[in-house]
């Protein structure tokens, strides 16, 4: 491996995250806050360690599989340490693992929070912790692409280390391309979002934080009581709709922008995450509407929001669910393991996995009535490829087993069942609030510091779709 290669990379992140951090001191000066020092130390620090790793540092040899693994887990890990200085030096959070949690919580667009009183933050420190999202929704990695070709180093291994999915949708011969036309569908919908919430009364702080949030499918906001602070009929209605966009592959976006919105029709996926978010919402609806008799625009518009907020792995909150039925809060429950779209920032196992371990126990059951038969599985007509399909079922089970190990290392620190299935997929699935002592109107403070630092693996590990940061405890992955 060419770690000098790796390190160097590491370094051109620093200096990037080093300028994105003075992104919000002019909200810092505008709203007057005790940050701006804590602002413009963090950047200047990380801005000079970055320069400083990339001139002691160089690239040997072109970008290879192994190296894309270590540069992308690395990244992710550097951006949270260094991410939470901001923090720390401001005594904002004054536990480094707080703000640790807090940072990657951010960085990988899961939004599960340690904060007890979020209002009391300084705005420039709410403005950062809502940028980690944006920054990490797209990928830092991927926008380290667009902006960073003179680099000189090939980008595909990064490109299929970062973007979630089973398999990389490459929209152009070049991945800078690629990277380039992502990142412009991802800041048009963020621009046409955030106008959208100001002219529903939110002004331009609350709007760009939310918008942050919304696209990049994470739940940090700017008030304690999260969406429910903003009882607004049409921005509630607003964030559902853009929430439903993230949730969705973004280079089908970019093609319906060049070929018309019949390509979302002929999306197979597109088709089983809408039909995934349709159900659950008739099912909870049902459920919901039997026991409290309430059929308002206001309870069609709460289960609407919940269903579509957990199923993209958004987590705003915009009514406590665990007020509702055991049945309605286990259909949200198997939502959060499902997820968004292969393609888009949403986290979880993805739609299209789902869809293909379906389809895959079907064409079993019929390879049992005809155990001579070629029997593939197919999408839309087309034969999905074996060495596919089989690392959706690799990925399957190693996801389950993780959590299942993970909940009951959760257990064993007290925690009941439902706080412990709830925060393991809450942070795997990147969905932020769970069940239990994590549910709709709870954090994550009351747990010891060894359960944040295994929760934080837990998003790391979900965001980066687990065979990117696992492949780095093989062996094998070390050995020449």
């Amino acid at each position: 491996m060419d770690l000098r290669g790796v390190i160097h990379l590491q370094g051109w992140l620093l200096i990037f995250l080093g300028a994105a951090m003075l992104t919000p001191i002019p909200f810092s000066i505008y709203y007057q806050s005790e940050d701006l020092f804590a602002l413009g130390v963090s950047a200047l620090v990380t801005f000079l360690t970055g320069l400083t790793v990339t001139r002691l540092t160089r690239i040997e040899r072109d970008v290879r599989v192994r190296e894309g693994f270590a540069i992308v887990t690395f990244g992710w890990l550097l951006a949270a340490a260094f991410g939470a200085l901001p923090f720390v030096i401001a005594g904002a959070i004054p536990s480094y693992t707080d703000a640790f949690f807090e940072t990657m919580s951010g960085f990988t667009t899961t939004g599960a929070s340690i904060l007890t009183d979020i209002e009391a933050m300084p705005r420039g420190l709410l403005f950062w912790r809502s940028f980690t999202h944006w920054l990490g929704g797209m990928g830092i990695i991927l926008l380290s692409l667009a902006i960073l070709p003179f680099l000189g180093v090939g980008g595909m291994q990064l490109f299929k280390a970062e973007v979630p999915g089973p398999v990389a949708d490459k929209l152009a011969p070049r991945v800078t391309q690629t990277a380039k036309i992502l990142w412009g569908v991802y800041i048009a919908l963020s621009a046409a979002q955030t106008i959208l919430l100001m002219v529903g009364g939110m002004d331009l702080f609350d709007a760009l934080c939310h918008t942050f949030g919304t696209m990049a499918t994470g739940s940090f906001s700017t008030r304690n009581a999260s969406i429910a602070a903003f009882p607004s009929p049409f921005i509630q209605w607003v964030l559902i709709v853009f929430m439903f966009l993230a949730g969705v592959n973004f280079a089908l976006h970019f093609r319906v922008i060049h070929q018309g919105p019949l390509v979302y029709r002929r999306d197979r996926e597109f088709i089983v995450y809408t039909a995934f978010i349709a159900l659950a919402c008739l099912l909870i609806y049902a459920m919901t509407a039997v026991r409290s008799g309430e059929h308002s625009e206001k309870a069609v518009r709460d289960v609407v929001f919940q269903v579509v907020s957990i199923q993209t792995t958004t987590g705003f909150v915009s009514f406590d669910y665990e007020l509702w039925p055991f049945a309605a809060q286990m259909v949200l429950f198997l939502l959060m393991f499902v997820g968004g779209s292969a393609g888009s920032t949403g986290g979880g196992m993805k739609v299209l996995r789902v869809y293909l371990l379906i389809k895959f126990v079907f064409a079993e059951f019929n390879r049992l009535i005809h155990p001579h038969a070629i029997i593939p599985v197919r999408v839309r007509q087309q034969t999905i490829p074996r060495d596919v399909v089989t690392n959706v079922l690799g990925f399957a089970v190693l996801y389950f087993l993780i959590f299942a190990f993970g909940s009951l290392l959760i257990t064993m620190m007290g925690y009941d069942m439902p706080t412990a299935l709830g925060a393991v997929v809450a942070t795997m699935s990147n969905v932020g609030p769970g069940l239990g002592d994590v549910g709709a109107v709870d954090n994550y403070s009351g747990f010891p510091d060894s359960g944040k630092w295994l929760l934080s693996f837990f998003m790391l590990i979900g965001r980066l779709e687990l065979y990117t940061v696992l492949i780095l405890f093989a062996p094998a992955y070390w050995r020449r």
